[in-house]
């Protein structure tokens, strides 16, 4: 196990490890970072305790935080490795994400026997996620969640959503979830970092933005713009990257449409794409909550959105702030981005729908539910 420069834990000066596989460009590990900042700025100490110290997101880890690589393969080499970290740096809560290893947290924090608050939180339906994987993943999936997690000190999912689909896989009553959405708003913090440039032939624009596997559904948000591409003056952009882009790529050429769709590939920020795009479009099969959508309400843009489980109707609220259509239904998804395109929604209303996610809120929402409302000093969540 490596680790940066090491700071025993004070009394003055809590500390919370942040357990993920590793920092791979998806957004539960971008909504951990965002979070951290402000942690950081209300005086706590953040770890980012990794199985690898892998991804593409390493450099953007937040200055005063410390990476900690445990140097295993897989969450089944995770155990041990991970208990003797809580013991040395004897955090005060342990925020692990991504089942099977928040399992695997829990009982490496429970048997550090350090009063390390144990937090777990899932960010999708896992019934979907792994619905294919056969009878015996499933009985692991639901045995080692039923009791892994009520061991576990809090249980936090991202959407209404997750929590039910949480609650029947774990035999834990919904009502003991915390529900606490992403923080995809990030107001100021956009701003920070390496903005990625939009390429300045690039005309208006559609833009989606996820990578490339089949969850994301790219090929129904391609076959919908060949739908309407000879009625809208605007091209699409998909950025990010992943298996399917060959599959991605052939399906673009077959439609005629090199001239119009561009996978540019995984961008760092993408703030400069969602300023300049006409439209936001979400062509998921199922989400656990969706912060792109967030992030493209934030700049003003309008969203279409599958109404997919679970994330986009709350964070659309049924319709109202962004239009739902079925899940793989190209022509419906055609004729909403078509709509949209000629409507004009006010963007200071998407605005004020973003701010609801914003992350100095979300992440004191954490603090209350990580440490207990009664552990959290007025100083703390007042600033």
């Amino acid at each position: 196990m490596t680790e940066s420069v090491f700071l025993m834990p004070t009394k003055m000066s809590r500390r919370i490890a942040v357990v993920l596989p590793n920092l791979a460009g998806g957004g539960a590990e971008r909504m951990h970072l965002d979070l951290a900042r402000e942690w950081l700025k209300l005086g706590l100490n953040v770890d980012f305790v990794l199985l690898r110290k892998e991804g593409e997101l390493l450099d953007l880890v937040p200055h005063g935080s410390r990476i900690v690589d445990l140097e295993v393969p897989c969450f089944r080499d995770a155990l041990w490795p991970l208990m003797r970290y809580i013991r040395k740096a004897r955090p005060d809560v342990v925020l692990a994400a991504m089942w099977p290893l928040t399992v695997v947290a829990v009982f490496a924090g429970r048997m550090a026997g350090c009063g390390a608050r144990i937090v777990v939180s899932d960010h999708e339906q896992l019934s979907i996620s792994y619905a294919g994987k056969g009878a015996g993943h499933r009985l692991f999936l639901r045995s080692s969640m039923a009791v892994g997690y009520r061991l576990a000190h809090e249980r936090i999912a991202v959407s209404r959503g997750v929590a039910r689909d949480l609650a029947r896989l774990s035999g834990i009553p919904a009502k003991r979830y915390r529900v606490i959405y992403n923080p995809a708003a990030k107001g100021e913090q956009g701003l920070e970092g390496r903005l990625s440039s939009v390429p300045e032939n690039a005309g208006p624009f559609v833009l989606s933005v996820g990578k490339f596997k089949a969850v994301k559904n790219h090929a129904l948000l391609i076959e919908a713009f060949a739908q309407i591409a000879d009625k809208v003056d605007v091209n699409l952009y998909i950025l990010g990257e992943g298996a399917l882009r060959p599959e991605l790529e052939r399906k673009i050429a077959a439609l005629g449409l090199e001239e119009r769709v561009f996978l540019p590939g995984f961008q760092h920020d993408t703030i400069l794409w969602y300023q300049q795009a006409q439209l936001f479009v979400l062509s998921s099969n199922h989400e656990g909550f969706g912060n792109v959508l967030v992030e493209a309400l934030e700049q003003g843009v309008p969203v279409v959105s599958t109404d997919c489980p679970s994330g986009p109707r709350e964070i659309l609220e049924n319709g109202r702030y962004g239009r739902l259509v079925p899940v793989g239904d190209a022509g419906a998804l055609a004729q909403a981005m078509l709509d949209e395109l000629n409507h004009h929604p006010d963007p200071e209303v998407l605005k004020r729908r973003a701010a609801d996610f914003r992350v100095d809120r979300i992440a004191r929402e954490y603090l209350r539910v990580m440490f207990g409302e009664s552990r959290i000093t007025p100083g703390l969540t007042g600033r």
